[in-house]
């Protein structure tokens, strides 16, 4: 008997190229993420850290120049964290969206998978019937021979 032959082979392998495809942009996402994430922390450990130098200072006396410095410095860390947190939500949308697509695909290639599964055990069952009849045949076959001596 031929050799079983899946129709949505080449679907398959397409669908299995473009799931890979996903996964690695999802990585790529998510180190973005994981970097986006590490610099707002930095950025809000140095203003952290401006703030108990600022308190240290004030309790010692300082110049009033001095002083507007730190304040503008500390309100520019505020300004950038907050433009940093906002890529960052952005970057996890973009995830979000990103990882939705992975599902999909990995759903789309597990039903063509079972579809392959039931094809090959209807090809299997049929299989097995062909081989049962040509048995019978022969079987038959060779009493009808036998009979007729």
């Amino acid at each position: 008997m031929k050799k079983f032959n899946f129709p949505l082979d080449t679907v398959l392998s397409y669908k299995d190229q473009a799931l890979d495809n996903l996964k690695s942009e999802h990585a790529q996402i998510l180190a973005l993420v994981a970097q986006q994430e590490e610099k707002v922390s930095s950025l809000t450990e140095q203003r952290r850290a401006a703030c108990i130098r600022f308190q240290e200072e004030t309790h010692c006396g300082m110049a009033i120049n001095v002083m507007r410095e730190y304040e503008c410095y500390i309100t520019y860390m505020q300004q950038r964290i907050l433009l940093e947190e906002g890529k960052l939500k952005k970057l996890r949308k973009r995830e979000e969206l990103k990882r939705n697509e992975v599902v999909e695909a990995r759903k789309e290639k597990a039903s063509i998978e079972k579809l392959k599964e039931k094809k090959l055990v209807q090809y299997n069952k049929e299989v097995l019937r062909s081989e049962e009849l040509f048995i019978e045949e022969f079987v038959s076959n060779k009493m009808s021979v036998q009979g007729s001596r």
